[in-house]
C-alpha cells in the first residue's frame, strides 16, 4: 500500500537548480546529455510516500573491504537512511551526498542511533577503495557507510528499492527512511534537506 504528498521545492532543491541553470551549466549541455534531464528533475519538488520493501539477499562490500549481507546492514537495530549513488555523478548524487552530510551532523546525540547507507549503482568503478575516498570528501563519519559489489546484487538492490532505471545515467534522487524493521519505508522522490529528513524521523518517532 502506498500514499503519497506534493511538497513544496525545497531551499536546497531552489539553489541547486539555479546553479545548474548557470551559463556553466549550459555551456556543458553538449557534453552531457543529461544535462537537462538533471535540471528538470530539480524542477519537479519532492513527493513522499510509503511503502513496504524487503532488502534482497544479497552479499555487498562496504567501504572497509568487508562483505556482508544487506539485510543484516539495515536490520542492526538503527533507524536507516539509504540512497543509491555513483562516484562519479557529477549532477544528482554531490548534493545528496552533502545532504547526508549535513544530516549527519544535525543527529548530535542521535547521530549512533541512526544508519546511512549509500548503495552505488556503479559498483565496477566504485571499489571499497573508491567509496574509501569519496566518505572522506564528504566527511562520512562512522555511521554512515557506503557498499559495493557485483553488478548483480547492486542491481537486486535497486530493484527491491524500485529505483532501478537500466542506465546510471538515468537515475533519479531518491531517499528511503525506516526507523525499524516492523515500519514501512518513508519514501522521498527529489531533493530532501537534512532538515526535511529530520522532521520525518520527528514524525516517525512520534508515531511510534
Amino acid at each position: 500500500m502506498k500514499t503519497s504528498a506534493r511538497t513544496s521545492i525545497s531551499a536546497l532543491t531552489l539553489c541547486t537548480t539555479i546553479m545548474m541553470g548557470s551559463p556553466l551549466a549550459f555551456a556543458h549541455d553538449a557534453a552531457d546529455p543529461h544535462a537537462q534531464h538533471h535540471r528538470m528533475m530539480m524542477l519537479e519538488g519532492t513527493t513522499r510516500s510509503t511503502a513496504d520493501y524487503t532488502p534482497p539477499p544479497v552479499s555487498l562490500l562496504r567501504q572497509d573491504g568487508t562483505l556482508v549481507s544487506l539485510p543484516d546492514e539495515l536490520n542492526d537495530g538503527r533507524a536507516v537512511v539509504l540512497n543509491f549513488i555513483f562516484t562519479t555523478c557529477t549532477a544528482i548524487c554531490p548534493v545528496t551526498s552533502k545532504v547526508f552530510s549535513q544530516l549527519q551532523s544535525k543527529l548530535g546525540s542521535y547521530r549512533n542511533k541512526v544508519h546511512l547507507v549509500s548503495i552505488s549503482i556503479d559498483p565496477e568503478h566504485d571499489t571499497p577503495e573508491v567509496l574509501r575516498e569519496y566518505a572522506k570528501k564528504f566527511g562520512a563519519g562512522e555511521g554512515w557507510q557506503f557498499y559495493t559489489g557485483t553488478q548483480a546484487a547492486s542491481i537486486a538492490a535497486q530493484r527491491a528499492f524500485n529505483v532501478y532505471r537500466g542506465d546510471k545515467m538515468d537515475h533519479a534522487p531518491v531517499t528511503l527512511l525506516r526507523l525499524s524493521p516492523d515500519k514501512p519505508w518513508i519514501r522521498i522522490d527529489g531533493f530532501a534537506t537534512a532538515d526535511d529528513l529530520l522532521h520525518e524521523f520527528d514524525a516517525m518517532v512520534a508515531a511510534k
